[in-house]
């Protein structure tokens, strides 16, 4: 039932989050008066235009489907992929930027999977080199989780660790045979013990 700040209307095309051709749908007066009906995208409900688009319904449904399975199949293949980006950042891992939807989408996209920025839900803005989980959510139903890596370009001060000295040759040998010389001596002494 339509109030007066609703209006319902007979969608002509597919609308993104709202419907496909054949659809009637219950809308705001404004965004019917400023999107939908300039656009064309939608008129007046009756029963001989809801008859007329019978066919094309029809064809936007199988293509729906078909599109669904697509991404079903695209998320089977996305849960515990790996991503891998390298980005400038400060000798702390601070990136000098971050990364976003459209850089994880790109990156998605390079590697074979049609996925778009608004499919891309981060938790928190990404501002340092690190591990993060990504969830790809094509539909409402359907999400995946990725793991990005985000990478510094140059060392970082934080990873540099003091190197250990390694022992020269003669220096091991010299600490082999004192330690051989020490378990010589403890046995000796448990033999002189065991004796008396």
């Amino acid at each position: 039932m339509a109030t007066s700040k609703n209006v319902e209307l007979l969608l002509l095309e597919n609308v993104d989050s709202l419907g496909i051709v054949g659809d009637v749908v219950t809308v705001r007066t404004g965004y019917a008066r400023n999107y939908l009906l300039p656009r064309g995208l939608a008129t007046t409900p009756s029963q001989e235009l809801i008859a007329q688009l019978a066919d094309k319904r029809a064809k936007a449904e199988a293509e729906r489907a078909a599109l669904r399975a697509e991404r079903e199949k695209m998320i089977g293949k996305l849960n515990e992929f790996r991503l891998t980006v390298t980005k400038a950042c400060n000798d702390q891992g601070l990136l000098y930027g971050s990364v976003t939807q459209q850089d994880i989408a790109d990156l998605l996209e390079q590697q074979g999977f049609e996925v778009a920025p608004r499919d891309v839900r981060i938790g928190q803005t990404i501002k340092r080199v690190g591990e993060f989980d990504i969830t790809v959510k094509p539909e409402r139903d359907l999400e995946a989780t990725v793991t990005l890596v985000v990478e510094s370009d140059t060392p970082l001060a934080i990873d540099e660790e003091p190197e250990e000295t390694e022992l020269t040759d003669e220096a091991a040998a010299a600490e082999a045979e004192k330690a051989a010389a020490e378990g010589d001596g403890a046995e000796k002494a448990e033999e002189e013990t065991a004796s008396a």
